[in-house]
């Protein structure tokens, strides 16, 4: 009798029924793909002089239960430490007890001690950085972000480019570090100055510094004067500086590239915690002496002030950048991807988690973007690659394989009871 065929046959749509249902009931878990079940036929392992078309099956049977791990929907979020990849590969966490499991699912925090954990407290793993330079190669560690301040770097140079209005008029006023008068352009005896501007400095313990530039056009052609003072009234030394431009082009001639005059910036020590003077290279080579309106184009120093953490952004590459409150950046570190020769292979645990298996092959891991591995999008998640469409048109296809299987039973069970009948 066939009841064999149709209680195989229930088994494998209840089976599929139950990867249906998972499917649906994770169809809102991040970084989730979708299982499949797959049917095989089953026959007598041996027929005695059976001919090959006269086989009769004696069911089915589930054959395996594979993972689709096709690219799942991107949705950006609101959290920075949301990452999702596009393209292969797996984020690595190591655990506590130095197990190491593998997942899609980029929902990250960071605990107390500055590790990047998910929701397990599994730490995600990639290259350290040291002082901003990422330490990249050998085995990835657990990323722990460093809190620590930056330190100051003093200003050695400073780079101006501006155009000095050729049209100016020469001040009559000799020039006063003590008191700049800016001139009148219609009246020469108004003022010692024509034009000034100020830059930020800072010197070796991070102290900001003003430093104001006062420009003096001269009777001589072509030629200014520039007065650098700092913090108002402490005077730099050389106290001015002969700066020329052609008169025929308005281009710089002296000081000449190469030949930059270094400034020394002369502050109030006890002031500034006992910060010492600091030497500054003065830079013009980008000016001009056109015959347009005053107007400073660029202005860059390279000092900086000590600073905190402020924010982390990840990058598609994986590199983990801070933000420090001081204006600066500085890589923390870099997070890395593992893929395999066979996914499927890879044992599912839970908790979004796979685990390498014999099957699956040894990681291959590396940086988003390199070898068959995909990049990353920060501040956004992987959605499951569910198709809930699909799979209530499937929860109806095995409902009524179900059933049909059930009436093959019953069908079973009728001619049986006819039999017995006939006794």
């Amino acid at each position: 009798m066939a009841f064999q065929q149709g209680l195989s046959g229930l088994n494998s749509a209840s089976k599929a029924l139950d990867v249906i249902s998972n499917n649906v009931a994770n169809s809102n878990t991040i970084g989730f793909k979708a299982g499949r079940a797959e049917f095989a036929d089953v026959y007598a392992a041996a027929l005695n002089g059976a001919a090959a078309g006269v086989q009769v099956g004696i069911g089915s049977a589930i054959g395996a239960v594979t993972q689709s791990f096709s690219q799942g929907n991107i949705t950006t979020t609101n959290n920075p430490l949301d990452v999702a990849i596009n393209g292969n590969g797996f984020f690595r966490m190591a655990n506590s007890d130095g197990s190491v499991a593998y997942t899609r699912n980029g929902q990250f925090d960071i605990n107390k001690n500055g590790y990047i954990v998910n929701a397990q407290g599994m730490q995600l793993t990639g290259y350290p950085a040291n002082n901003g330079v990422i330490l990249a190669g050998g085995d990835p560690t657990a990323i722990k972000l460093n809190y620590s301040d930056v330190s100051p770097e003093r200003t050695t140079e400073l780079a101006i480019g501006m155009n000095l209005d050729s049209r100016a008029q020469t001040p009559t006023e000799a020039f006063s570090a003590a008191n700049p008068k800016p001139l009148d352009p219609n009246n020469p005896a108004s003022g010692n100055y024509n034009f000034s501007t100020s830059a930020t400095l800072y010197d070796a313990l991070g102290n900001s510094h003003t430093a104001t530039l006062y420009f003096r056009k001269e009777a001589t052609a072509g030629e200014w004067t520039v007065h650098p003072i700092v913090d108002g009234t402490t005077p730099t030394t050389p106290g001015s500086i002969t700066v020329t431009f052609d008169p025929a082009t308005g281009k710089l001639t002296s000081p000449a590239a190469g030949s930059e005059p270094t400034l020394t910036m002369d502050i109030d020590n006890a002031n500034f915690g006992g910060a010492p003077d600091f030497n500054v290279k003065f830079f013009m080579g980008d000016s001009t002496q056109f015959g347009s309106q005053f107007g400073v184009n660029t202005l860059r120093q390279d000092g900086f002030a000590s600073g905190r953490l402020t924010g982390i952004t990840i990058g598609d590459d994986g590199v983990i950048l801070g933000r420090y409150s001081n204006g600066q950046s500085r890589d923390l570190g870099q997070v890395v991807l593992a893929n395999f020769q066979s996914p499927n292979g890879l044992l599912s645990l839970g908790g979004n988690l796979w685990a390498e298996s014999p099957d699956s092959g040894q990681p291959i891991v590396g940086v988003p973007g390199s070898a068959n591995l995909g990049l990353m999008t920060a501040g956004a998640v992987e959605e499951a690659n569910v198709d809930l469409t699909s799979e209530l048109v499937q929860l109806i296809v095995q409902q009524r394989a179900y059933q049909a299987n059930a009436q093959s039973v019953r069908a079973q069970d009728t001619i049986l009871q006819t039999i017995v009948n006939l006794g």
